[in-house]
């Protein structure tokens, strides 16, 4: 009798896709490959076109940074958070703001009423900034700040902390996110229309560019992108165009592609389908490459490297069922790391609740741990290069992505397309694509559509004190009273006359800043000048 088992038989009429309904074959081989060149394809870590990572030992020379995205409440509050995440292993920092900082609103604006510090750290002015790194070298640490429309101010607040620390500008490093492209995009924390946004990002180019060299001017972002229902190669696509309309506007502002081009990093998400996403990243290196060198003309390696930091996907979590949210989070951050991140952010399992818990973020922090030390992930740089399946549907997502790049050039370049709203609507009916998807049980969710539980005990949530507010409006009130408001209002002028005029903008702001203006005083001094945008009604 044959000890060989009967194949299995597939499950009729079903199809095997990838998360974003890319259809998958039963099995990939050598003939899938056809008219693979190694050497300009795939070539060699550290090598262009950058495929199979940017550095030619990738994790055996250094880990990943191990960043955990954190901010509530006060800054005295997210102060504390960030020294327990730095005791417990966490290698940069990266700030959360609350929903009216990242719209340029103070805490004692109306609008911001019931939202102060509940989403994220309250920065009102430099007296919150001083407050949130105190006792944090910060030429020690590198800092993220998830911060776009008002960007310029808190830069120019990050720039005096570390002046009144004492630091070397030549020496801080970190990150702004400062992708205004994508909020009209995707998050919708947009303040002023794009064209002046632009000029904005511009100005702190420049500046960063002369005077903090180490600073990441850009993180161009993916993450919110895919947030918003896009699919992968939508993500790859949108966020590369994205850098593309950045990299011509440098260039319109007189400065070098190679001056400013190798201090733009990227930010994607890391969602669960683990061979699309590791496939994504693959193929975000080699297009960014080919695209600096042919297209730009660059000659500095680091220009055409792409570097970029991975969040897990906030959108994949669910609150039903949430200790399921850590398998997930493990799969996806493996899958960064497969993928050559520089950078990693873990989110929490309760994170579809309320803000995480202390023990939540541990455990998070944890998980990046045990990838880098217990996993042998590390071992060897693309541990996925060569395979059929992988180098297959890398090729398929860059092919995909560089035809929504060549129609948004045929648009006019990526703010026209957003202008005209092409980016946006994609995105919609991907978004509507999966929903439908998921509602059929086409795309199985563990504890939503399927393997449903009766839920046990509820989780420990953080909870913000409703006198935060409070607390925040009347520190706010006593700084406007005791700084120089003779000093503020001339700075806030010289704000004005800049932005009215062709100088740049980050010299006035820094000056403001270190007078104590507050940010919505900055913002509302911009408002006036560039007004503020309206997204198009679109169906």
């Amino acid at each position: 009798m044959s000890n060989v088992k009967k194949e299995a038989k597939p499950e009729p009429d079903r199809e095997f896709t990838t998360v974003s309904n890319l259809p998958i074959n039963p099995l990939y081989t050598l003939s899938d490959l056809n008219g693979f060149d190694y050497e300009k394809e795939l070539g060699l870590p550290g090598e262009f076109p950058y495929t199979r990572g940017i550095y030619k030992n990738m994790y055996r020379g250094r880990l990943w940074t191990m960043r955990q995205f954190a901010g509530f409440g006060t800054a005295e509050d997210t102060n504390q958070r960030y020294k327990y995440l730095l005791k417990h292993g966490t290698t940069g920092l990266s700030v959360a703001f609350h929903i009216p900082t990242l719209l340029g609103y103070d805490s004692d604006n109306p609008k911001s009423a019931g939202e102060v510090g509940r989403c994220g750290v309250v920065v009102d002015s430099l007296r919150d900034m001083e407050m949130l790194f105190d006792g944090i070298p910060l030429e020690k640490v590198t800092t993220s700040m998830t911060i776009n429309a008002p960007a310029a101010v808190l830069l120019a607040m990050y720039i005096a902390v570390a002046q009144k620390q004492g630091a070397n500008l030549k020496n801080i490093s970190g990150t702004i996110q400062n992708d205004i492209l994508k909020e009209y995009i995707a998050q919708k924390t947009y303040i002023y229309p794009p064209k002046p946004s632009m000029r904005i990002i511009t100005d702190i180019l420049c500046f960063c560019t002369k005077n903090v060299p180490k600073w990441n001017t850009i993180s161009i972002s993916g993450y919110h992108i895919r947030e918003a229902g896009s699919t992968a190669a939508q993500e790859l696509a949108f966020t590369i165009a994205d850098g593309i309309e950045y990299i011509n506007a440098g260039i319109r502002s007189g400065l070098g592609v190679d001056e400013f081009a190798p201090r733009l990093s990227f930010f994607f998400n890391a969602h669960n389908d683990f061979f699309e996403e590791i496939a994504k990243y693959r193929a975000a290196r080699r297009m960014w490459a080919e695209i600096m060198r042919d297209r730009f003309g660059a000659k500095d390696n680091r220009s055409a490297a792409l570097r970029f930091h991975a969040q897990t996907a906030g959108c994949s979590l669910t609150a039903s069922q949430p200790d399921n949210n850590i398998v997930r989070v493990a799969l996806q951050a493996l899958a960064a790391v497969a993928g050559g991140a520089q950078s990693l952010h873990t989110n929490s399992k309760d994170e579809t609740l309320a803000l995480p818990t202390e023990d939540a973020v541990q455990l998070a922090v944890r998980t990046q741990q045990i990838i880098a030390y217990e996993s042998g992930i590390i071992n060897t740089a693309d541990p996925f290069g060569g395979s059929y399946f992988v180098e297959s549907l890398t090729k398929k997502l860059e092919d995909i992505a560089m035809d929504y790049i060549d129609r948004i050039d045929r648009i006019g370049g990526m703010v026209e397309a957003i202008e005209s709203g092409f980016p946006q609507k994609e995105i919609q009916e991907s978004s509507y694509w999966y929903q439908k998807a998921v509602q059929k049980g086409e795309k199985v969710i563990v504890g939503v559509n399927k393997f449903q539980t009766k839920e046990g005990l509820p989780v420990n949530i953080l909870k913000i004190d409703e006198a935060t507010e409070k607390k925040q409006v009347d520190s706010l009130k006593n700084l406007k009273k005791e700084r120089n408001n003779k000093d503020v209002l001339a700075s806030l002028k010289k704000i004005k006359a800049a932005a009215i005029g062709a100088d740049n903008l980050m010299f006035p702001i820094i000056e403001a800043v270190n007078a104590y203006a507050s940010l919505g005083e900055i913002c509302d001094v911009l408002r006036e000048v560039f007004g503020e945008y309206k997204e198009p009604v679109m169906f």
